[in-house]
């Protein structure tokens, strides 16, 4: 396959556009943050209804829900009480083994896998026409795939929570999809992998470690490249920010500017209470930080989700919904004050439907979410804010990161273990020489495809880039209102995914004849 020449180019573009605003930027004058790293959308699936039999898809998804013994440990010989780790599997199109019919499986993420069922229909879509079984497992210690009998107790300490690693999550994945085709008799086979988000880091990550496990993998917004100083740590909320600017240049401006007039009102007599007040919340602010993170939370989503159609992974949310948060700031009467031309803006986020009275900005209080510990121990994803940027100035601290996992879980962070485990320094020449068989889509819309993987790296090791797209909308339903371009984009994975497996039905052939 040629290389696109477009997807070279627009790499190209983003590495002149940090190379400039990092030339351009003057000393920092701001203090180092210790921020989180950005969340993947799949925080929010304990907190959304799954809609399954409403689903975007033009027919409706069947499945059973099953669970599998699995071992806590998959690198020791140490006895442990199992945990039961919870999937979904449809065999309803499968052909079956006679037939070598292929096994989908989506690499579940960090969240229930219901939730990320309902929001794939890619994958039921096409498996129908491919014959194939449809098999979602769970992640380990989220949903209801947890250990130690309850969340309470998974998530007690760090030495409960030591066993919440990719690694262990994808000896899961292989395991189980092992004993599943043992069971099914289905041992030849062919498996091809999906993932969105962190569940695209995980499949492509699956396809290098556990080759003779899986044919291929699509991975789609899989940012395996946001670790330690491969990409500048301000490309996410520079995408972020080159999200607004292209829509509005004022009300980038506005949200540029808002952060000042947050802490000089936060910092008046009674100045918590009237942005409380401005805001809806429901309870009394205790620090503006509080507020602005919750805000800059927002503007990352909405990057993240910029669909072109209205849609409800993580909110409902109208088409373009940048589109519509920059029409209700621009759009305010004149005289309305900066934070309440803000608060309109996000209420497109948090509020489309009107039917919220107050708003809650901690549903995790106390830090014991999964992803926060993934974060303080191997999934460390620097991130930092340039002048250029609309969000404030701020550096990757790495001592006050360390700092913040100590005091939350007792954990020291280790960087560069991702890295060392998966690869990605050189990632070009290492999956030139040991792999084939991914494909990577990232949308240029979506601030993790920073990270991503953009150019082509061999023939069978494709990047599929896009000007338009945003965070993994390749693996949702087909809609009406898909534009041309992601219609195309699909009937491309298609034609790849296509291309695999007649290539393993070939080698079999060859095999059986010889």
């Amino acid at each position: 396959m040629a290389k696109p020449k477009t997807s070279d180019l627009l790499l190209i573009i983003i590495i002149i556009i940090n190379a400039v605003i990092l030339i351009s930027s003057p000393p920092s004058l701001a203090s180092s943050s210790s921020k989180w790293t950005p969340r993947f959308p799949g925080h929010f699936s304990r907190n959304t209804q799954p809609r399954l039999r409403q689903q975007q898809t033009s027919e409706e998804i069947r499945y059973e829900t099953r669970y599998f013994s699995q071992r806590l440990d998959h690198f020791s010989f140490s006895e442990h009480p199992r945990f039961s780790q919870r999937y979904l599997i449809s065999t309803e199109h499968w052909v079956g083994p006679n037939r070598l019919g292929p096994i989908f499986v989506y690499c579940g993420n960090e969240g229930d896998i219901d939730w990320f069922a309902a929001n794939t229909g890619f994958v039921w879509e096409i498996a129908p026409q491919f014959g194939a079984m449809v098999l979602f497992p769970e992640h380990r210690y989220y949903g209801e795939s947890i250990p130690f009998g309850s969340r309470e107790e998974a998530y007690r300490n760090a030495s409960t929570l030591s066993y919440l690693t990719a690694e262990q999550a994808l000896a899961d994945f292989a395991v189980l999809i092992t004993e599943l085709k043992r069971n099914f008799s289905a041992e030849d086979c062919p498996v091809v992998l999906f993932g969105g988000s962190y569940g695209g880091m995980l499949a492509s990550w699956m396809r290098l470690k556990y080759p003779h496990i899986a044919i291929g993998a699509l991975a789609s917004s899989a940012p395996i490249l946001q670790f330690e100083d491969i990409v500048p740590t301000e490309i996410f909320y520079d995408l972020v920010s080159n999200d607004f600017k292209r829509e509005s240049t004022s009300c980038f401006n506005t949200i540029k500017e808002s952060w000042d007039v947050f802490t000089s009102v936060g910092e008046k007599n009674d100045g918590l209470l009237e942005l409380t007040k401005t805001f809806h919340l429901c309870r009394t602010l205790k620090r503006t930080e509080d507020l602005t993170d919750w805000l800059s939370s927002a503007y990352s989503y909405l990057a993240m989700v910029n669909y072109p159609y209205p849609s409800n992974f993580i909110m409902p949310l109208p088409g373009h919904p940048i589109r519509e948060v920059c029409k209700k700031i621009d759009g305010s009467p004149v005289g309305t004050s900066t934070l309440e031309q803000i608060f309109e803006g996000i209420s497109v986020f948090y509020n489309y439907t009107g039917d919220v009275e107050c708003f809650q900005l901690d549903d995790d209080p106390h830090g014991m979410d999964g992803w926060n510990w993934q974060a303080c121990t191997e999934m460390v994803m620097p991130t930092s804010s340039s002048w250029g940027s609309m969000f404030p100035r701020y550096d990757f601290n790495l001592s006050a990161y360390e700092e913040q996992c100590w005091n939350d879980f007792g954990v020291k962070p280790r960087p560069r273990w991702i890295t060392t485990e998966f690869g990605g320094h050189d990632i070009k020449a290492d999956l030139e020489r040991f792999g084939s068989n991914i494909i990577f889509f990232n949308g240029l819309l979506d601030p993790w495809s920073g990270g991503g993987v953009l150019q082509n790296i061999s023939e069978s090791i494709v990047a599929l880039v896009t000007i338009e797209g945003a965070h993994h909308i390749d693996l949702r339903a087909s809609t009406k209102e898909d534009p041309d371009w992601l219609v195309e984009l699909r009937e491309t994975e298609i034609k790849l995914i296509k291309g695999w497996i007649d290539n393993y039905y070939q080698r079999k052939t060859k095999v059986f004849v010889i």
